[in-house]
Protein backbone atom coordinates (compact mmCIF):
# COMPACT_ATOMS: atom_id res chain seq x y z
CA UNK A 1 0.00 0.00 0.00
CA UNK A 2 1.34 3.43 -0.96
CA UNK A 3 1.80 6.19 1.58
CA UNK A 4 -0.07 9.47 1.31
CA UNK A 5 3.25 11.16 0.46
CA UNK A 6 3.86 8.70 -2.40
CA UNK A 7 0.34 9.39 -3.72
CA UNK A 8 0.92 13.15 -3.40
CA UNK A 9 4.19 13.07 -5.36
CA UNK A 10 2.59 10.84 -8.04
CA UNK A 11 -0.25 13.36 -8.59
CA UNK A 12 -2.92 11.06 -7.19
CA UNK A 13 -5.66 11.97 -4.72
CA UNK A 14 -4.15 11.98 -1.23
CA UNK A 15 -5.00 13.15 2.28
CA UNK A 16 -3.14 16.35 3.23
CA UNK A 17 -4.03 15.67 6.88
CA UNK A 18 -1.72 12.63 6.91
CA UNK A 19 0.55 12.89 10.00
CA UNK A 20 3.78 12.57 8.01
CA UNK A 21 2.76 15.31 5.56
CA UNK A 22 1.51 17.54 8.38
CA UNK A 23 4.86 17.20 10.13
CA UNK A 24 6.78 17.95 6.93
CA UNK A 25 4.71 21.10 6.33
CA UNK A 26 5.33 22.14 9.94
CA UNK A 27 9.08 21.68 9.47
CA UNK A 28 9.00 23.75 6.26
CA UNK A 29 7.12 26.52 8.08
CA UNK A 30 9.67 26.59 10.87
CA UNK A 31 12.48 26.92 8.31
CA UNK A 32 10.87 29.63 6.18
CA UNK A 33 9.89 31.57 9.32
CA UNK A 34 13.53 31.46 10.45
CA UNK A 35 14.67 32.49 6.96
CA UNK A 36 12.14 35.33 6.79
CA UNK A 37 13.10 36.62 10.26
CA UNK A 38 16.83 36.97 9.51
CA UNK A 39 17.84 40.57 8.88
CA UNK A 40 21.18 40.12 7.10
CA UNK A 41 20.20 39.79 3.42
CA UNK A 42 23.33 38.00 2.25
CA UNK A 43 24.41 36.17 5.39
CA UNK A 44 25.83 32.67 5.32
CA UNK A 45 23.45 31.61 8.11
CA UNK A 46 20.41 32.75 6.13
CA UNK A 47 21.59 30.91 3.02
CA UNK A 48 22.15 27.74 5.08
CA UNK A 49 18.57 27.89 6.36
CA UNK A 50 17.31 28.44 2.81
CA UNK A 51 19.24 25.44 1.48
CA UNK A 52 17.93 23.30 4.32
CA UNK A 53 14.40 24.35 3.30
CA UNK A 54 15.17 23.82 -0.41
CA UNK A 55 17.55 20.83 -0.49
CA UNK A 56 17.09 20.41 -4.26
CA UNK A 57 18.10 23.96 -5.16
CA UNK A 58 21.55 25.00 -6.32
CA UNK A 59 23.50 26.79 -3.59
CA UNK A 60 23.51 30.10 -5.47
CA UNK A 61 19.72 30.52 -5.36
CA UNK A 62 18.76 33.97 -4.04
CA UNK A 63 15.40 34.68 -2.45
CA UNK A 64 14.28 37.99 -0.96
CA UNK A 65 12.14 37.34 2.11
CA UNK A 66 9.41 36.83 2.84
CA UNK A 67 9.14 33.51 1.05
CA UNK A 68 6.59 30.73 1.62
CA UNK A 69 6.25 27.11 0.49
CA UNK A 70 4.48 23.91 1.52
CA UNK A 71 7.35 21.42 1.67
CA UNK A 72 10.47 22.84 0.01
CA UNK A 73 11.87 19.48 -1.08
CA UNK A 74 9.67 19.45 -4.19
CA UNK A 75 11.34 22.61 -5.51
CA UNK A 76 14.22 21.82 -7.88
CA UNK A 77 16.06 24.97 -8.91
CA UNK A 78 18.97 25.42 -11.30
CA UNK A 79 21.85 27.85 -10.88
CA UNK A 80 21.43 31.62 -10.41
CA UNK A 81 17.67 31.52 -9.74
CA UNK A 82 16.28 34.75 -8.23
CA UNK A 83 13.00 35.32 -6.38
CA UNK A 84 11.98 38.83 -5.39
CA UNK A 85 9.92 39.68 -2.28
CA UNK A 86 6.83 37.80 -1.12
CA UNK A 87 6.74 34.76 -3.41
CA UNK A 88 4.75 31.62 -2.59
CA UNK A 89 5.23 28.12 -3.97
CA UNK A 90 2.67 25.43 -3.14
CA UNK A 91 5.03 22.57 -3.95
CA UNK A 92 2.74 19.62 -3.40
CA UNK A 93 4.03 18.25 -6.72
CA UNK A 94 7.48 18.95 -8.17
CA UNK A 95 8.28 22.48 -9.29
CA UNK A 96 11.27 22.38 -11.63
CA UNK A 97 13.00 25.70 -12.31
CA UNK A 98 15.73 26.07 -14.91
CA UNK A 99 18.96 28.02 -14.70
CA UNK A 100 18.89 31.82 -14.44
CA UNK A 101 15.12 32.07 -13.96
CA UNK A 102 13.90 35.31 -12.40
CA UNK A 103 10.68 35.89 -10.47
CA UNK A 104 9.23 39.32 -9.70
CA UNK A 105 7.62 40.16 -6.37
CA UNK A 106 4.42 38.42 -5.31
CA UNK A 107 4.71 35.57 -7.83
CA UNK A 108 2.61 32.58 -6.83
CA UNK A 109 3.22 29.05 -8.07
CA UNK A 110 0.46 26.54 -7.34
CA UNK A 111 0.77 22.80 -7.95
CA UNK A 112 -2.02 21.94 -5.50
CA UNK A 113 -5.54 21.55 -6.85
CA UNK A 114 -8.88 20.04 -5.89
CA UNK A 115 -11.57 18.04 -7.70
CA UNK A 116 -14.22 20.04 -9.53
CA UNK A 117 -17.00 17.77 -8.26
CA UNK A 118 -18.32 18.96 -4.88
CA UNK A 119 -18.69 15.46 -3.43
CA UNK A 120 -15.09 14.52 -4.20
CA UNK A 121 -13.87 17.92 -3.00
CA UNK A 122 -15.71 17.56 0.33
CA UNK A 123 -13.77 14.33 1.02
CA UNK A 124 -10.85 16.50 2.15
CA UNK A 125 -8.54 14.90 -0.38
CA UNK A 126 -6.64 16.82 -3.02
CA UNK A 127 -4.07 16.23 -5.74
CA UNK A 128 -1.40 18.17 -7.57
CA UNK A 129 0.12 18.69 -11.00
CA UNK A 130 3.82 19.46 -11.50
CA UNK A 131 5.07 22.76 -12.92
CA UNK A 132 8.10 23.11 -15.18
CA UNK A 133 9.90 26.42 -15.82
CA UNK A 134 12.72 26.44 -18.37
CA UNK A 135 16.09 28.21 -18.42
CA UNK A 136 16.32 32.02 -18.65
CA UNK A 137 12.63 32.57 -17.91
CA UNK A 138 11.40 35.84 -16.41
CA UNK A 139 8.09 35.81 -14.51
CA UNK A 140 6.75 39.32 -13.91
CA UNK A 141 5.51 40.50 -10.53
CA UNK A 142 2.15 39.28 -9.32
CA UNK A 143 1.91 36.46 -11.86
CA UNK A 144 0.13 33.25 -10.88
CA UNK A 145 1.20 29.88 -12.32
CA UNK A 146 -1.62 27.33 -12.16
CA UNK A 147 -1.19 23.57 -11.61
CA UNK A 148 0.40 21.59 -14.43
CA UNK A 149 1.76 24.39 -16.61
CA UNK A 150 5.09 24.39 -18.41
CA UNK A 151 6.91 27.56 -19.40
CA UNK A 152 9.51 27.12 -22.12
CA UNK A 153 13.06 28.42 -21.91
CA UNK A 154 13.61 32.14 -22.60
CA UNK A 155 9.90 32.94 -22.17
CA UNK A 156 8.76 36.10 -20.43
CA UNK A 157 5.49 36.25 -18.49
CA UNK A 158 3.99 39.72 -18.06
CA UNK A 159 3.23 41.11 -14.62
CA UNK A 160 -0.13 40.12 -13.19
CA UNK A 161 -0.67 37.27 -15.64
CA UNK A 162 -2.59 34.12 -14.75
CA UNK A 163 -0.86 31.23 -16.52
CA UNK A 164 -3.33 28.38 -16.95
CA UNK A 165 -1.82 26.88 -20.15
CA UNK A 166 1.66 26.04 -21.34
CA UNK A 167 3.76 28.90 -22.70
CA UNK A 168 6.17 28.05 -25.55
CA UNK A 169 9.88 28.82 -25.43
CA UNK A 170 11.06 32.20 -26.63
CA UNK A 171 7.73 34.00 -26.33
CA UNK A 172 6.29 36.94 -24.41
CA UNK A 173 2.94 36.02 -22.86
CA UNK A 174 0.65 38.10 -20.68
CA UNK A 175 -2.90 38.60 -19.47
CA UNK A 176 -5.70 36.84 -17.64
CA UNK A 177 -5.84 34.27 -18.99
CA UNK A 178 -2.24 34.46 -20.10
CA UNK A 179 -1.74 34.17 -23.86
CA UNK A 180 1.21 34.50 -26.20
CA UNK A 181 1.62 38.08 -27.41
CA UNK A 182 4.69 37.66 -29.62
CA UNK A 183 7.94 35.81 -30.27
CA UNK A 184 11.09 37.17 -28.60
CA UNK A 185 14.15 37.59 -30.75
CA UNK A 186 17.49 36.21 -29.53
Amino acid sequence: MRTEKEKMIAGEMYSPSDPQLSEERKNARMLFQAFNAMREPESTARQQVLLKLLPNARPDIFIEPPFYCDYGYNIVAGSRVFFNFNCTILDVAPVTIGHRAMFGPNVQIYTATHPLEAEARSSGKEYAKPIHIGDDVWIGGGAILCPGVSIGSRAVIGAGSVVARDVPAGTFAAGNPCRVIRQIEG
